[in-house]
């Protein structure tokens, strides 16, 4: 499959392609995929950056022994049946917490998965992205040009099906390849315990005062010009949302931040302003305006810093909490060491999350069964734990014996 050095370059999948855009056709996928062998490959498209929903434009399965079915789920419709007939069955994905969520919007949630980009990370793969690892393990080249395509699209050129087909194609290979590295390492348990935390993880809450999220807003002073940015940023929500276009194709943040900085005196002067853009920036210039003019007149005024976290940012631990401080870097410092001699990443580890969190507020520092249940209740997995509690009770250990020399010195 390689030529030499250089891996082979893969232009069309080996098992063809079925496109299902109707409930007929899906019925026709089912049968077929109930006569194939293994786990289901599966991979979703979606229409980031250009539509505002975030649901799934195209959903690939691959099962060895048959066709790769390209399915339409704006034509098919609801495709819980899937589960229904597969859900028992091992799901491989690649960088699942992307997909899950549009798959589930659509009826497809799998029991048992197996994430080919986590599994990468786990087994210390150089290179963890689907076509890194493909390189790697199969020797074989993915072309990548369409990743960021609009899969809103109707009808689907065929280059872009070839290219969906090839995702989902090669993952039971790269699965089975990932699986016997960490095998080798001993981390197959690992793995398993991950791959089930993905699987139960929530949905993240809706954080409040979305605006805020805003690319620049750091440049906007004042609570009246918040106010008008957070207006623009809702009234560009709301229309995103009826024409299902993606907040930034109407107008960019930098225009938003721009307007509210400027905090035009009437409609003409908004319409004149050089860094106002964007294709609906002149078509819908009275919702622009109205925005405006509700952000200048309300008495809700935003305060000027958002809500924030109970934990500061840990660069501001030395001066507020110097003894959270010196937790924290003693136990990034041995929790580095020890991703290194497992070969998996820091992050993966022990999240950081979870680390600073615990740094910051130790209920019993001293006592290894009090940091163990502190970490299961922020959900640490079994595994973590193991490896993190130990260097943790040696971390603040090291930190409070810092403290108490400090102490006698100051006596």
């Amino acid at each position: 499959m390689t030529d030499g050095d250089n891996p082979a370059l893969l232009r069309a999948p080996q098992h063809g392609i079925e496109l299902v855009d109707s409930p007929r056709a899906w019925n026709r996928a089912l049968e077929g995929l109930s006569s194939g062998e293994g786990p289901l490959a599966l991979d979703a498209e979606r229409a980031s950056g250009f539509r505002y929903s975030p649901r799934a434009y195209l959903v690939q399965v691959y099962r060895r022994g048959t066709t790769n079915y390209l399915v339409d789920p704006i034509a098919v419709g609801d495709l819980s049946e899937f589960s229904t007939a597969f859900g028992d069955t091992e799901w491989i994905l690649h960088a699942a917490k992307q997909d899950l969520p549009s798959l589930r919007e659509v009826g497809m949630s799998p029991q048992t998965l197996f994430d080919t980009e986590l599994g990468a990370r786990l087994a210390g793969l150089a290179r963890v992205g689907l076509q890194g690892a493909v390189e790697d393990l199969l020797g074989v080249q993915l072309a990548k040009e369409h990743s960021a395509a609009d899969w809103s699209t109707r009808p689907l050129p065929a280059e872009w099906l070839n290219y969906a087909a090839l995702d989902v194609e090669v993952l039971p290979d790269l699965r089975d390849a990932i699986a016997a590295v960490l095998a080798e390492a001993n981390k197959t348990r690992i793995a398993e315990e991950e791959f089930e935390a993905v699987l139960r993880e929530e949905p993240p809450a809706q954080k409040p005062e979305p605006w805020r999220r805003l690319s620049g807003l750091h440049q906007v002073r004042g609570q009246r010009n918040l106010a008008i940015a957070r207006e623009l940023w809702e009234a560009r929500d709301d229309l995103a949302r009826q024409t299902d276009t993606a907040p930034g194709r109407l107008i960019p943040d930098r225009s938003i931040v721009y307007a509210a900085k400027v905090a035009p005196a009437s409609k003409k002067a908004l319409i004149g302003l050089k860094d106002f853009q964007g294709r609906a920036s002149r078509k819908e210039a009275e919702r622009w305006w109205a925005a405006i003019e509700r952000g200048t007149s309300t008495d809700d005024l935003p305060a000027l810093r958002g809500p924030r976290d109970t934990i500061p940012p840990p660069r501001a631990w030395p001066d507020r909490a110097p003894e959270a401080a010196r937790r924290l870097a003693i136990a990034r410092d041995l929790l580095a060491r020890q991703s290194e001699r497992l070969d998996i990443p820091a992050e993966n580890v022990l999240t950081p999350d979870h680390l600073r969190r615990l740094c910051w507020n130790p209920t019993d520092p001293s006592r290894p069964s009090a940091i163990d249940a502190q970490l299961e209740e922020l959900g640490a997995r079994r595994w973590q734990r193991d490896i993190a509690v130990p260097l943790l009770v040696e971390a603040f250990s090291q930190a409070a014996s810092i403290d108490q020399s400090e102490a006698s010195a100051l006596a």
